[in-house]
């Protein structure tokens, strides 16, 4: 796990966090609940991690919806601050971008 990961993990599990505009349009799109991405995150499965992120350390994780589809998140720590986490975005990944189990990009 990234430490930016365990950090939000920690932040979540402490109820310090935000859902982006642009997030809350996407689960609203989707018709997903939040409740079950944030309970689950300490499950998330790691994808890509962007410490380095101009706008503050962010995270690409899976996980899956109560239907057991795939679901990518994006969490990211404001730049200079240690909370909240925010989830900045939500989409399903297209399965021809991505490997069979969406914690990878196809190459090419």
């Amino acid at each position: 796990m990234s430490d930016t990961l365990q950090r939000i993990v920690q932040l979540v599990g402490d109820k310090k966090l935000r859902v982006s505009a642009h997030a809350l349009e996407r689960l609203l799109g989707y018709r997903l609940p939040i409740e079950p991405l944030i309970d689950g995150i300490s499950g998330a499965v790691l994808v890509e991690d962007y410490p380095d992120y101009f706008k503050g350390p962010a995270v690409l994780v899976l996980q899956f919806d109560e239907a057991g589809e795939p679901i990518h998140l994006v969490w990211g720590l404001p730049a200079g601050a240690l909370e909240p986490a925010v989830l900045v975005t939500v989409y399903r990944p297209d399965p021809d971008r991505w490997t069979d189990n969406y914690s990878r990009r196809n190459a090419g």
